[in-house]
């Protein structure tokens, strides 16, 4: 691919939902950090072609951003197949040694009928090969994020889960001849 990449990646807003729960793609966003939307919305680039995952709380969040994204499955948050829709602390007490075993290997575990987050790294790559030169905002999930993160810093999986991404905080990477460089990683506008 020719050309220099922009990438605003931006996590979306809280989850509309209670919290701990391992939301599915239809779960909507918690919209009311009005400030926090409107300064967010202030900083982003004003000519940038747009992307989001298909789930409904990061098209609430891009469309709260003044964004119209192009939906893109790779951005998608990973899959955590039959754990979707069930909160953790109900896990951890009934999810037997399946869930004890993903949590010893989070990057490489996976969820029964999910994937696991180096699969997830491995979709995203591919949805960022297909990330045209210019300015892009993507309106992504925190994994998604994480998996940006990896590819551009060469971590391993297991290392960029490391990261801590916050609802509504930007992380700004490049992709340029020479390589990836990053410019920040989770900053808050408020």
């Amino acid at each position: 691919m020719e050309g220099e990449t922009f990438l605003w990646l931006i996590r979306h807003a809280p989850v509309d939902g209670v919290a701990g729960t391992i939301h599915a793609a239809d779960a909507p966003a918690d919209l009311g950090a009005r400030a926090q939307l409107e300064a967010l919305r202030q900083g982003l680039p004003r000519e940038a072609a747009s992307y989001a995952s298909p789930s409904r709380r990061t098209v609430e969040t891009a469309r709260a951003l003044g964004l119209e994204p192009l939906q893109v499955d790779e951005f998608s948050e990973q899959d955590f197949g039959d754990w979707t829709g069930r909160r953790h602390d109900e896990l951890a007490a009934t999810g037997g040694e399946a869930y004890a075993q993903f949590w010893s290997d989070p990057a490489r575990g996976r969820p029964p009928g999910g994937e696991s987050f180096e699969e997830q790294v491995a979709r995203v790559r591919l949805g960022l090969s297909r990330v045209g030169a210019g300015t892009a905002t993507l309106v992504v999930h925190s994994g998604t994020i994480r998996a940006a993160l990896c590819i551009a810093l060469d971590l391993t999986p297991q290392a960029a889960l490391r990261f801590v991404i916050d609802p509504l905080s930007l992380t700004r990477i490049d992709r340029l001849a020479t390589g990836w460089r990053v410019v920040y990683v989770n900053q808050r506008t408020i």
